[in-house]
């Protein structure tokens, strides 16, 4: 089994229980995180009427939920959201939630979706997931519309160590594997997270892929003591 298909493989065993482990690791914060990568970006875009959203690797379909009541919130029509992602488990929990968006499977690296069709396009915590991320990003800028907008939040690679980053580090490498392994009966899955992060790259790094993709970054925003990181980019 190649890489894409064992990290699609996991997702889909830990499915029904990803959001009561999202929210026991996180403690809540990560909603927090959601609504405030939304209303930014709406800020950036600066159009009351949007005609579509996509979030990829939607999961369980929480950032679909929070793009619909973040345009409510802002006085923003959103004609319609749809939500891809390669785990045919993960798209059956969030069909179960009644959220006003169209869950499709796909792949980063290949949508299935029209040339500049989107306004915005999101990310949360799955971009290194992706195998081809490159790939991933050029596909993203395809089906953007010109100056549209795409969100990531992502657990980057810190640069320098810090007294905080220490603290997130020794959580994530033997508080989460433990606590997740517990609510999900899958330990693997939960010692791949901390590993999948180690892994990934700095802020820096991501913020050159963008450019090399199409992209013009507007904003690197660090949340919760750098626990989390948002990025905002225009296609050009």
């Amino acid at each position: 089994m190649d890489k894409q298909k064992k990290i699609v493989s996991m997702f889909n065993e830990i499915a029904s229980t990803y959001d009561v482990a999202n929210r026991v690791l996180s403690f809540g914060v990560d909603k927090s995180w959601r609504k405030k990568a939304c209303d930014k970006a709406y800020k950036f875009y600066n159009n009351n009427d949007i005609e579509l959203i996509v979030d990829v690797a939607c999961g369980t379909g929480d950032m679909c939920e929070y793009w619909l009541k973040r345009a409510s919130a802002n006085n923003i029509r959103l004609h319609s959201i749809i939500g891809i992602d390669p785990s045919t488990e993960m798209l059956k929990v969030a069909k179960t939630k009644k959220i006003d968006a169209l869950f499709k499977e796909g792949e980063a690296k290949n949508l299935p979706l029209k040339d500049k069709e989107a306004d915005i396009l999101s990310i949360s915590y799955g971009l290194r997931n992706v195998v081809d991320r490159i790939e991933g990003l050029k596909e993203f800028n395809r089906v953007l519309k010109k100056d549209g907008i795409l969100v990531i939040l992502e657990f980057t690679k810190l640069e320098n160590a810090t007294a905080m980053s220490k603290i997130r580090d020794f959580y994530m490498k033997k508080v989460l594997p433990i606590v997740g392994g517990i609510v999900s009966k899958n330990y693997e899955a939960y010692s791949y997270l901390p590993n999948s992060i180690e892994n990934f790259l700095t802020r820096e790094k991501l913020v050159n892929e963008l450019k090399q993709c199409g992209f013009e970054p507007l904003l690197v925003k660090g949340f919760s003591m750098d626990i989390s990181t948002l990025f905002i980019a225009k296609k050009l």
